[in-house]
């Protein structure tokens, strides 16, 4: 091993002082100062004659002298010019110290640039505590933020932050264009790698409320979102507490590695059941998603879990009248067990909660006596037989056997689906669930939904409802583009044609959504914004989950737009009241009601959660919302 020298260790350690940074840099300025200073004193101490300005001065002052000009270029303007040495040697002295300040002021420029270089790199650590964390960046953020920021409305000092690895002014800048106001909610951006459990650290989620993980676009995202639950699992086992963490997987196969990835405390929301089940809940009622929405954002109407305790004792069915402006959906009882719509008679003990929908928690508040209900009013429903239908799909995507499958659990016996898409996969995906159908067939014919000549020979008349499904093989926007292209020929064929069906279509881009209300199809499905209502909902409120999982099950209760004609007499003036006592005679809850003249407006024509004490008269057209179990 060669020799190490003296020079090699003094230059060694010389290299390892300036590469800490600025300080080190001005500290060395600070020893060329002082040295300077010396060297410059002691000269002139020693050299110069003693004349002038330097006929009485000492050693001190000497060295003063020599500072105020190193420091001050300008102080040699006033020197007596008699003393030729002096003048020479602070000439040195002030020139000296311009290279010296000089040095300085761009040691400090460059500290400041790198400092700024760091801060716009998003890497500092967040010190905000209660505050909720986006993992991730997707255009879903956008949607979670807003809603975010509306829930956050009435607290004084809320935060979140977002982490990501994504430039942090890229983050802050893309905000900025969608979100012009973000009221009371601070917004922190920082960039890192979801992945690094050290990375996490930065977004502080030891003293954060909630997490959610953002699913990122790609074939890859689930894989992503289990990684990263596998990070955060990683830094709650040495933290020894679970986080409050909601995340979604897109594809259900990846359910059972996103909960075991997760561990308690995570709520995994399965995003391809949970939107196949609105697709058909909505296909099979107009409407739907225009309740559902309202129910998952915090725009409107939003769900609490409330203790009443002067209600102890009472029946479930008299906490049904105790609101006059809030709708009571169900209980939360005292061993931690969610029902909803359980029966009438069940009585309300000490613990329990009452599930119910309020415009705010403050709005909350027991009413005063209900009035009398009018029983002339009230009407009982006509026996149905149910009848077998035919539905029409058109399009394909990885939910469409689920939808298939939910179809028929829904759907009288002797009913039929019918298929139209473009995808080589789809028969091999229909004949797995095929086995498992038991009160529909399926046909599946191979067609381009967008083209005209196919779609006029359609016999549109056959069907009750048509269910547009879109393309996730393709880019974003073209999917959504054959999808608005194809509900422009429906619309056009059923005016041409007097044909009537409801027309239900699912849109990837929200903004598409509202381009495509031209097209005047019954509903919407935009499923990555519901389900990103929907994980925001749960990171604000966890006890939530299994109210909105009971509400997306076909066994239990379920949310339904019957005719009016089954509850009150149309063309009378009607209080809520009476409308709330004809569902409660029939084992279901009324929370609200639609308006078939006002369906083509922004709200769908829907009323959720009325004043109880308002008067409606209703039409034979109109629907009441009920939660009931058919």
């Amino acid at each position: 091993m060669p020799t190490v020298t003296r020079r090699e260790r003094l230059r060694y350690w010389f290299d390892g002082t300036m590469a800490k940074g600025t300080p080190a840099l001005v500290g060395w300025l600070a020893v060329v100062l002082v040295t300077m200073v010396l060297f410059f004193g002691l000269g002139t101490w020693a050299l110069v004659p003693r004349t002038g300005e330097l006929a009485d001065a000492g050693f001190f002052k000497t060295l003063w002298l020599t500072f105020v000009r190193i420091m001050d270029p300008g102080a040699i303007g006033s020197d007596d010019t008699s003393n030729v040495a002096f003048v020479g040697m602070m000439l040195l002295a002030t020139l000296g110290g311009i290279l010296v300040f000089s040095a300085l002021v761009g040691v400090i420029a460059t500290g400041l640039d790198n400092k700024l270089v760091e801060l716009r790199k998003g890497r500092s650590r967040v010190i905000e505590r209660d505050h909720t964390i986006l993992l991730g960046w997707s255009e879903q953020v956008f949607i979670m933020l807003s809603e975010l920021i509306e829930a956050n409305e009435s607290e004084k000092r809320a935060a979140v932050a977002i982490l990501a690895d994504k430039d942090k002014v890229e983050m802050e800048d893309e905000i900025r264009e969608r979100i012009s106001d973000t009221k009371s909610t601070k917004v922190i951006c920082r960039t890192g790698n979801l992945l690094n459990p050290y990375d996490l650290e930065i977004a502080n989620p030891d003293e954060a409320r909630s997490i959610i993980v953002v699913p990122a676009n790609g074939e890859e995202s689930d894989n992503e979102v289990i990684k990263t639950l596998l990070a955060l699992s990683h830094r709650s086992e040495r933290r020894g507490q679970s986080y409050n963490v909601v995340a979604t997987v897109n594809d259900s196969l990846s359910m059972g590695a996103a909960r075991l990835a997760g561990g308690s405390g995570t709520y995994i929301v399965d995003a391809d059941d949970v939107t196949s089940r609105l697709v058909v809940q909505t296909a099979l009622q107009s409407g739907l998603s225009a309740i559902y929405t309202d129910l998952f954002d915090f725009g409107g109407d939003e769900m609490y879990l409330t203790e009443e305790p002067r209600l102890v004792g009472a029946s479930f069915g008299q906490s049904l009248f105790a609101y006059e402006t809030s709708s009571v959906l169900g209980m939360r009882l005292a061993n931690g067990r969610t029902v909803l719509n359980p029966p009438p008679d069940t009585r309300i003990a000490e613990g329990d909660q009452l599930i119910v929908i309020a415009e705010d928690d403050s709005a909350i508040r027991l009413g005063s006596r209900p009035p009398g209900i009018n029983e002339e009013a009230i009407l009982r429903p006509q026996p149905r037989t149910p009848t077998p239908i035919r539905v029409l799909v058109m399009g394909w995507n990885e939910r469409a056997a689920l939808i298939v499958e939910q179809l028929d659990s829904y759907l009288a016996p002797e009913s039929a689906i019918h298929i139209a898409a473009r995808q080589p996969t789809a028969q091999d995906e229909l004949d797995k669930v095929k086995p498992n159908l038991k009160n529909t067939s399926v046909m599946l014919a191979d067609a381009d939904i967008t083209e005209r000549g196919f779609l006029e020979r359609v016999d549109f008349s056959m069907y009750e409802h048509v269910i547009v499904l879109t393309y996730n093989h393709i880019e974003l926007q073209a999917a959504d583009s054959q999808t608005l292209v194809t509900l422009l020929h429906l619309r056009d064929l059923a005016r041409r044609r007097g044909e009537d069906y409801s027309v239900v279509s699912e849109m990837r881009d929200d903004h598409n959504r509202e381009l495509a209300q031209a097209t005047q199809a019954d509903d919407f499905i935009v499923s990555g914004k519901l389900i990103s209502l929907l994980m925001t909902q749960l990171s604000e409120n966890p006890h939530l989950n299994p109210v909105f999982t009971n509400l997306l099950d076909p066994e239990g209760s379920e949310i339904y737009l019957k005719p009016v004609v089954d509850y009150v007499r149309p063309d009378m003036r009607t209080d809520f009241y009476t409308v709330v006592e004809s569902a409660r005679r029939q084992g279901q809850i009324a929370i609200g009601y639609r308006i078939q003249a006002r369906s083509t407006e922004p709200d769908a024509g829907i009323v959720l959660n009325p004043d109880k004490r308002e008067h409606v008269r209703f039409t034979p057209d109109d629907k009441v919302i009920v939660l009931a179990e058919d």
